[in-house]
């Protein structure tokens, strides 16, 4: 059994559209950009509710895990990271990215949160959350070229900021990353 990690569980279990999304709504607000919602609802139009949801108030739906009668949905509050200026110098497109896929010279770092990673990730990615990275940065080798992927390419430009400072010297962000990634994926969820 898969446990993902969340910031906060909301319980909507036995209540009928519209609630788990009024609930939802609410309980947002609580969170810190950035942080993972679990919602846990008996209602089985809940999925498609959420998803809908999530894609017009711009937060990210993460995914959905069946446990017998009650669905666990996972969404990622929004930062607003959208709209943040970019400053790491050295980028690449997804498509760059995936026809370096393979290479042994190369680390792709994956900056999501740890329920994002879990749901959708490039295979082979090494997942660091962002806010880990500070500590956990001596893991990767220096000598290698690490392309750095979070959803839309801002955690990225952060973390790649953030690499250089430490001293590494080949960082490259990716972007737009997960959010429109063309390859293969995969998932811990089984």
């Amino acid at each position: 059994m898969n446990t993902i990690e969340s910031n906060f569980v909301l319980d909507a279990k036995g209540l009928a559209c519209p609630m788990p999304i009024v609930k939802t709504k609410k309980a947002m607000n609580q969170l810190e950009a950035g942080q993972v919602i679990e919602i846990q609802a008996t209602d089985k139009g809940s999925k498609a509710d959420l998803q809908a949801w999530a894609k017009s108030s711009g937060h990210d739906y993460l995914g959905t895990i069946e446990e017998g009668d009650v669905l666990k949905h996972f969404v990622r509050k929004s930062s607003g990271e959208e709209t943040v200026e970019r400053k790491h110098e050295y980028v690449a497109d997804n498509e760059t990215l995936s026809a370096k896929l393979g290479d042994e010279n190369i680390i792709v770092l994956d900056v999501r949160e740890k329920a994002e990673y879990a749901f959708k990730h490039i295979p082979g990615a090494v997942s660091i959350p962002f806010g880990e990275l500070e500590t956990r940065a001596g893991e990767l080798d220096k000598e290698k070229d690490i392309y750095v992927v979070c959803r839309t390419g801002n955690r990225s430009d952060m973390a790649a900021q953030l690499l250089v400072e430490k001293g590494f010297e080949k960082v490259i962000n990716v972007i737009p990353g997960m959010s429109d990634w063309p390859g293969d994926v995969e998932s811990a969820i089984k």
